[in-house]
């Protein structure tokens, strides 16, 4: 139940989130800037930029343990082939380290292909994906055995029903936060690939359908697998499928079990490139195009995501995995107010009005310059949706740091409250100290709708004979925009 709620109320953040982008055709650091102000913005666009590099070195070492089977099927004794010269404390193996730099390796060509030019990609990838996790789900109940499920699915603990921090309402809340915050980072940025939709209904309702649905079905088959799997292991819950099929080749490493080890590594390979080039790369090119337009455009600001994520030492990362993912996935409390306040900007003080040629104006006579091209109410209200929670996020992250039972209660509902406090104080704050420039602009009698179909007769009426993602020199606007 709390994973359904979890992707219901991240479904909800999305679509807010792809509003600019599915009306306006702006991606989001570009709409950043009518939130935070032309300079301002510059504190969200970084604070992406640095997590993209982060996630990306994540995913593409989870990529390499992908591609670790497919090595594997080929010679189950590729471990023990290659001399380990890399010490133990680094948390990785120079064969794993190979497969690494291959699955990286692999990921460049990618890079070089335009956004729109991955659809295809994207649909084998997702297919792909799909159809290996439900064989993967009937093989494992299949074959589950007389021993039936592991303990995965069931609980010896008792839990009381209410209470504090440790019973089963509050421990639901954070699992439901905990399910928005591991995909915070991408709705926090969803307008970048909203925008790319020819009409809005297309990017709300081909995230409103697919998006809950196949994430409560991926984390529902999991569970399942896992449990099925359980038992034949020893009572071991293996998580990791990579791990899984690793053990499965240790019982047995004969032909069959080779081959579905290799379609297994293939399948996962692919899953993860579909994961790691649009949500990391693409997400960091675009990130860091709008903070140097000049010189660097999508392509090129991917690849410099990727040339930089070793630098994280994402085998670290994943050796020190739990810490890692339960960072990860509470980053949502820094992530969450910042979606709110685009959100509150949108909806409450322009009212779906955006005028997009003073997102590119940075001089004062554009109506986002606010203060020196600060609009201080947003690090206000953000900081009010951060702050408070803090000091749970700290205590668990850190077990040694004790806080009281009212911390870590707010911190489990940390997504919830840091988007809707932001969002009420950004929009109360414009409320009572109105930016006149802005204001005006709202008060205007054109409506939202009017000035959605303005900019696209003007963008339909007039192409670029510069495509955006060519990134020529003193094109700042263009590469900005892509």
């Amino acid at each position: 139940m709390g994973i359904v709620i979890g992707n219901l109320l991240a479904t909800v953040a999305l679509l807010l989130s792809s509003l600019a982008g599915a009306y306006y055709h702006i991606g989001f650091p570009i709409y950043s800037r009518a939130v935070w102000g032309i300079w301002g913005s510059q504190f969200t666009i970084w604070n992406r930029i640095f997590l993209t590099f982060d996630r990306y070195g994540f995913q593409a070492w989870v990529g390499g343990q992908c591609f670790y089977l497919i090595l594997l099927s080929w010679d189950p004794q590729f471990e023990s082939r290659i001399p380990n010269t890399i010490p133990a404390d680094t948390g990785m193996t120079s064969a794993q380290f190979v497969s690494y730099v291959a699955f990286s390796a692999l990921s460049l060509p990618f890079l070089w292909i335009r956004p729109h030019r991955l659809q295809r990609f994207f649909h084998v990838a997702s297919a792909a994906t799909v159809t290996f996790f439900l064989a993967l789900l009937i093989w494992a109940l299949a074959t589950m055995g007389p021993a039936g499920f592991g303990s995965t699915i069931r609980s010896d603990r008792t839990i009381p029903p209410t209470g504090g921090p440790g019973s089963a309402a509050w421990l639901m809340a954070y699992g439901v936060m905990s399910t928005v915050g591991s995909i915070a980072a991408g709705i926090l940025n969803q307008s970048d690939y909203a925008r790319l939709a020819t009409r809005p209904r297309d990017a709300i309702w081909g995230q409103a359908l697919a998006y809950p649905l196949y994430c409560t079905f991926a984390s529902v088959l999991g569970t399942l697998v896992v449990a099925a799997t359980q038992n034949r292991f020893g009572g071991d819950a293996i998580w990791n499928p990579p791990a899984l099929f690793v053990r499965l080749l240790q019982q047995d490493d004969g032909a069959g079990t080779r081959a579905a080890v290799f379609f297994s590594g293939l399948a996962l390979v692919t899953s993860q490139l579909g994961i790691n080039i649009p949500g990391n790369a693409l997400a960091g090119g675009i990130d860091l195009s709008s903070t140097f337009p000049r010189y660097i455009n999508i392509r090129r600001g991917a690849y410099l995501t990727a040339l930089i994520s070793p630098a994280v030492n994402p085998w670290r990362l994943v050796s020190t995995a739990t810490v890692f993912l339960t960072v990860l996935s509470s980053y949502g409390v820094f992530l969450a107010p910042m979606t709110g306040l685009m959100a509150a900007a949108y909806i409450v003080v322009c009212r779906g009005k955006v005028k997009v040629d003073d997102l590119y104006r940075g001089d004062t006579g554009a109506i986002y310059w606010y203060s020196h091209g600060v609009n201080w109410r947003a690090p206000v209200a953000w900081l009010v949706g951060v702050v408070p929670c803090l000091p749970g996020f700290i205590s668990h992250v850190n077990g040694s740091v004790k806080v009281t039972d009212g911390a870590v209660q707010l911190f489990y509902l940390n997504y919830l409250y840091g988007f809707l406090a932001s969002a009420v104080v950004y929009a109360l704050l414009h409320w009572a100290f109105p930016a006149p420039a802005l204001d005006d602009f709202v008060r205007d009698a054109t409506s939202a709708r009017e000035l959605q179909q303005h900019y696209r007769d003007r963008w339909d009426s007039e192409p670029s004979d510069t495509p955006v993602w060519s990134g020529k020199a003193g094109e700042p606007t263009a590469a900005a925009s892509a």
